[in-house]
C-alpha cells in the first residue's frame, strides 16, 4: 500500500515524535504503515511496522529490533492539531529484540539491566549473599545459553571478585528458567547445593516465543502488550 499524504506527512513523523522521546538514542529508524486516509482519520491503523538499531532506552542498549502491532486505536484528532501521538487502547506487539554481547556491556551501568542482574542475584546466591551485598557489574559474556557475569562485591570486608556462570532458558511463555553453573570467589570455587533452578516471571503482558544466546548476542522473540 502506497504513502498517502496523512501517512506521509503527518502520522510517520508523529510516530517518530513519540519513539524519540522514549529513547536517549537512535541510529537508524524505518517504519512502514499499512492504512488509507479514510482509516486513519477514523483514528484506526490496521498495521504499523518499525525497524530500529542501535537504539538506547533508559540506558539499555539495543543493537536491532523489529516490531509489528495491528488494530491501532490513536488519537487522530489531537495529531492533527499537532499534539503528541497518544494510544487509546493496549495494543499487542509481535517482535524481535537483538542485543549484542557488547552492547550488554555498555548496558551494565543501566538501572534496567542492574536491577534485573541484582533480582537474579537475589535468586540464584546463597541466603547469606542475598540484599546485603553490593555490587558493581563490570563485564558479561555470552555463550550458548549461558551468560557468565563479573563484578565486584563490596561488603564490610576488602572488596571481592565476583564471577558467577548461570544457565537461562524458556521456561513458559511468562517465565525464564535460571539455573546456577558456577560460582567463584576471588577465583576460588563455592560449593553449590544440586539443583540450584529458578523460574523468574515476566508478567502476564509477555508470551515469549524465544530466547536465544550464543557467543555473540542474545536474541528474543515474541508478544508483548503496550498499555496507553
Amino acid at each position: 500500500m502506497r504513502e498517502t499524504r496523512i501517512i506521509k506527512q503527518i502520522l510517520i513523523p508523529a510516530i517518530k515524535l513519540w519513539l524519540y522521546t522514549q529513547l536517549s538514542q537512535i541510529a537508524e529508524l524505518e517504519i512502514q504503515i499499512q492504512a488509507s486516509d479514510r482509516q486513519i482519520l477514523s483514528g484506526r491503523i490496521p498495521q504499523v511496522s518499525i525497524y530500529a538499531s542501535n537504539a538506547v532506552y533508559q540506558g539499555l542498549h539495543v543493537t536491532q529490533v523489529q516490531l509489528t502491532a495491528e488494530n491501532i486505536q490513536i488519537n487522530v484528532g489531537a495529531i492533527l492539531k499537532g499534539k503528541p501521538l497518544r494510544l487509546l487502547e493496549t495494543i499487542s506487539v509481535i517482535g524481535q529484540l537483538m542485543i549484542k554481547e557488547q552492547d550488554l556491556n555498555y548496558s551494565l551501568s543501566s538501572n534496567l539491566l542492574s536491577t534485573a542482574l541484582n533480582d537474579v542475584l537475589v535468586k540464584v546466591l546463597p541466603e547469606e549473599w542475598a540484599k546485603t551485598k553490593r555490587i558493581n557489574w563490570e563485564k558479561i559474556a555470552l555463550a550458548k545459553q549461558c551468560i557468565h557475569l563479573q563484578g565486584i562485591e563490596y561488603s564490610e570486608d576488602k572488596p571481592k571478585l565476583l564471577e558467577i556462570t548461570t544457565g537461562i532458558d524458556l521456561f513458559s511463555a511468562q517465565e525464564l528458567q535460571i539455573a546456577l553453573i558456577q560460582l567463584l570467589i576471588d577465583h576460588q570455587a563455592t560449593m553449590l547445593e544440586n539443583n540450584l533452578v529458578y523460574s523468574i516471571y515476566l508478567g502476564s503482558d509477555v508470551d515469549l516465543q524465544e530466547v536465544h544466546l550464543n557467543s555473540n548476542s542474545l536474541v528474543c522473540s515474541g508478544r508483548m502488550n503496550i498499555h496507553p
